[in-house]
């Protein structure tokens, strides 16, 4: 690969498109890669307007498209595999490189940033894989991979920028002009721009008049915002990458009608919808074009169909249970004060039943004694509840003002 120019290989990839190689590649990889479902979405259709439907990419074995492009890959490699395979990720990719390995009975290497998540590591080595951690990002992954690659004899496996991983990826646009005969406009995560250039690719070259955008995240965003700041510090860490790839920039140029981003707060949103509303847990990167939609940067097709990819989702369950907390409590259903009561028998009981009197849910108590202005005979407590919404959570305060107590609220609305 590396012995051709980036533009060559660009053109190369819509040559094979051009000849079938999509439909190469799903044959290729469908003894193992499923066809993911097509959702609808009532809830979402309402708010954006539209026919919105969800392709549920984050049922893929391994959590995520990339097995796509994985297997595609190495069912190219041939005799280049002998010494196994290595690669640089941020994990989704290392996953779905490690799952295709071992089907293939190959070993298989991977690079991770130090703060890759903790459940994506996990999963590459319960796959079989050798997890490297080391560097700050994706980019510092595939350097260290590239010179094991070197080093062993291994093939090198990029994340993204090479033609039979678009080629896979692609199989996910034959699926969606094979499941929605409507298709008008499909909304794809971006990062290194491997998916988006094979879905893109696929659908055009079939009907170029259906819309493809592209969304990233404020904090990494190369492709929608040229020379922007970056930073791999974002809730959406599978496309957290620096640069756009040599090879899908001019695919993604070419192919894709429109770019937005999206903030971290919004992605956060999303994925607590869509675990609320459609019953689904979907990672930060898969959620982006759900929170774009969501809020109003991009609309759905005035037209026919608009379908939203999740594109995986694998998300740390620590993660995902503090998003939910917070989106609780930025919608009143948790609800965190500081109170002073008398140090004295009786004291954490009257507070209780006043609780108890609201009807709020209570979930922890703490005694605070220490950093805090209290008198001789006074204790600090902190109190976590549960509520039945925004309203019933100001009917609580005002409850416990009226009691007497002196409430401070430790919830921050984000």
């Amino acid at each position: 690969m590396t012995a051709l120019d980036p533009a060559e290989l660009s053109g190369q990839v819509l040559e094979r498109l051009a000849e079938g190689g999509a439909a190469e590649a799903r044959n290729a990889i469908a003894d193992i890669a499923r066809q993911t479902p097509l959702l609808t979405s009532r809830s979402l259709s309402d708010a954006c307007g539209g026919r919105l439907l969800l392709k549920a990419e984050n049922l893929q074995r391994t959590g995520s498209f990339k097995l796509r492009g994985a297997l595609h890959k190495i069912a190219r490699l041939g005799d280049q595999a002998a010494h196994g395979v290595v690669a640089g990720s941020a994990g989704n990719h290392a996953q779905s490189l490690a799952y295709a390995a071992r089907a293939r009975g190959l070993p298989c290497e991977v690079f991770m940033p130090e703060e890759a998540a903790v459940a994506k590591v996990a999963a590459v080595e319960g796959f079989g894989g050798t997890v490297h951690l080391g560097g700050d990002s994706v980019d510092d992954c595939v350097a260290a991979a590239r010179e094991r690659a070197a080093e062993s004899g291994a093939a090198f496996v990029h994340p993204f920028d090479d033609p039979d991983v678009i080629l896979g990826q692609a199989t996910l646009g034959l699926e969606l002009l094979a499941d929605v005969p409507d298709l008008a406009k499909v909304i794809v995560p971006i990062g290194g721009g491997g998916l988006i250039s094979g879905v893109a690719g696929a659908i055009k070259a079939a009907r170029p008049e259906v819309e493809v955008t592209g969304v990233q995240v404020t904090a990494c965003s190369p492709y929608a915002r040229p020379g922007a700041a970056t930073s791999t510090a974002t809730i959406a860490d599978g496309i957290a990458i620096k640069r756009p790839g040599q090879v899908t920039r001019p695919l993604v140029e070419r192919l894709v009608d429109e770019l937005c981003v999206v903030g971290d707060e919004e992605v956060a949103e999303a994925i607590v919808r869509l675990l609320e509303r459609a019953k689904l847990v979907v990672e930060g990167a898969g959620a982006v074009g759900v929170a774009a939609l969501l809020e109003g940067v991009v609309g759905p097709a005035r037209d026919g169909a608009t379908v939203v990819v999740l594109s995986g989702g694998n998300i740390d369950a620590g993660l995902l249970a503090a998003v939910a907390r917070r989106h609780e409590t930025a919608a009143g259903r948790r609800l965190r004060v500081f109170t002073r009561i008398s140090d004295r028998p009786g004291g954490l009981a009257a507070l209780l039943a006043e609780v108890a009197a609201t009807g709020g849910n209570l979930v922890s108590v703490d005694h605070v004694r220490d950093a805090v202005p209290l008198s001789v005979r006074e204790t600090g407590v902190e109190l976590t509840m549960e509520t039945r919404g925004a309203r019933h959570a100001e009917a609580i305060l005002a409850g416990l003002k009226a009691a007497g107590y002196g409430v401070e609220s430790l919830d921050v609305s984000p």
